[in-house]
């Protein structure tokens, strides 16, 4: 990858480098291609093992540092960081976790192993080049659906990582993404957004810059990894003009990636995949679906789908209808399936003391909270009603109307579940 800093050769090899863990920022520790050849061998294999039997909690962490160094001398640090973020890497990325090498921003950038194996799902049959590999988690979902994967990376201590990950049988070279090395092969590639711990947001902070990578690869198959908040308008005027997914999981948008044209369903230039349902909604969907005022339920869309701006396509296929023309709050007499929603109990005017009153004589003592369009805190909200109740509610603030007619109006609400 282009312009991504290497990491190795940083910290010195002393009894201050280990202290650096009871400390460590964001950035995590950096690691050496000299502590990958260690990690690697059958002794640290073995140094991890004997590690991985300490607690490392915050209540234990300075005795287990100890004992740790007191064993392992100099290799302590590294030794525990990757126990540590193999622990932490389990939840993102399953059991292998257990076995795999990373560094902090790595893990940080490494996608979702259900939404790796959803981009692999797209790219099935095809043969594909991973031209930021990394640490190698989006090489290792590929290589179930590709026809032949290949992956690349500049950094040579993730690159030193991937082949422990990956095993002896992956095909893996060090190259720079802007200067391809494949031919004929669909390159995805996912730009470094962080820097020493902190998220890059402009598309010019990518590394390597977005603008860049689609010059570099015009005309060829191309998938990009981008954060879930990336300007849509921005990627066009880059002359970007394939589609744009927006993935959700366990209820969090974890990705925006682009297709060039190529890879795309004809017409498609947007699409939210919510991969808890497996639903998926496009903007080449139906969307005629009307504005009403509020029937049994209110229905919050996956931000998958708001973020992609296919609110009405959703509304539409499931027989729901919007508040105001500009809110993403939809509403209906019956909930799609599998869906949360929240049962209108009372409606009335977002006015703080006739909403402790309506809510004092529901008996409510836990408040849920959902704002859009009103500038509200639900945290210094819920704490202003001063509610001693014992029954669990949930409240819906939103906007009607625009300009001088513009109102906010309250939904005192049971959710489903």
């Amino acid at each position: 990858m282009a312009a991504r800093r290497p990491e190795g050769l940083v910290l010195q090899r002393d009894g201050h480098r280990g202290q650096a863990l009871l400390n460590s920022g964001a950035a995590g520790l950096t690691f050496s291609t000299d502590d990958v050849v260690f990690l690697r061998s059958p002794a640290g294999a073995a140094a991890l093992r004997a590690v991985a039997e300490y607690a490392l909690t915050d209540a234990t962490r300075v005795a287990d540092v100890a004992a740790v160094r007191a064993r392992f001398g100099a290799r302590t640090p590294v030794l525990i960081e990757t126990t540590l973020l193999r622990r932490r890497a389990r939840e993102k990325l399953g059991d292998r976790a257990l076995q795999w090498l990373f560094t902090e921003e790595a893990l940080q950038q490494a996608t979702t192993r259900e939404v790796a194996e959803r981009r692999a799902r797209r790219l099935a049959g095809r043969v594909v080049h991973d031209a930021t590999c990394s640490i190698g988690t989006e090489v290792a979902a590929l290589r179930e659906t590709a026809a032949r994967v290949v992956g690349s990376d500049i950094d040579p201590v993730r690159l030193a990582m991937a082949r422990h990950n990956l095993g002896p049988t992956a095909a893996l070279c060090r190259a720079d993404a802007l200067h391809p090395v494949t031919r004929d092969a669909v390159v995805v590639v996912d730009p470094a957004r962080r820097s020493g711990g902190r998220r890059r947001f402009s598309l010019d902070d990518y590394q390597p810059p977005l603008g860049a990578l689609l010059d570099t690869y015009h005309g060829r198959d191309l998938v990009v990894k981008c954060s879930p908040g990336i300007d849509f308008e921005q990627v066009q005027r880059l002359g970007f003009d394939g589609e744009i997914e927006l993935t959700s999981y366990r209820g969090s948008v974890r990705e925006a990636c682009l297709w060039t044209a190529g890879l795309a369903d004809p017409g498609v230039r947007r699409r939210a995949s919510v991969l808890d349902s497996g639903e998926e909604v496009t903007d080449s969907d139906p969307d005629d679906c009307p504005v009403r005022p509020a029937g049994r339920w209110i229905v919050d869309p996956d931000g998958a789908i708001v973020r992609a701006g296919l609110v009405r396509q959703y509304a539409t296929r499931h027989g729901l209808w919007q508040l105001d023309p500009d809110i993403a709050y939809l509403s209906g007499d019956r909930l799609p399936a599998s869906v949360r929603g929240f049962e209108v109990l009372e409606r009335l005017p977002f006015d703080e003391r006739r909403l402790r009153q309506a809510l004092t004589a529901m008996d409510c003592g836990a408040l849920e909270i959902l704002v859009r369009g009103v500038r509200v805190d639900p945290d210094v909200l819920r704490r202003r009603l001063r509610l001693r109740g014992s029954r669990p509610l949930s409240l819906v603030i939103t906007r009607f109307g625009s300009g001088t007619a513009s109102h906010a109006v309250a939904f005192v609400c049971c959710p489903s579940r």
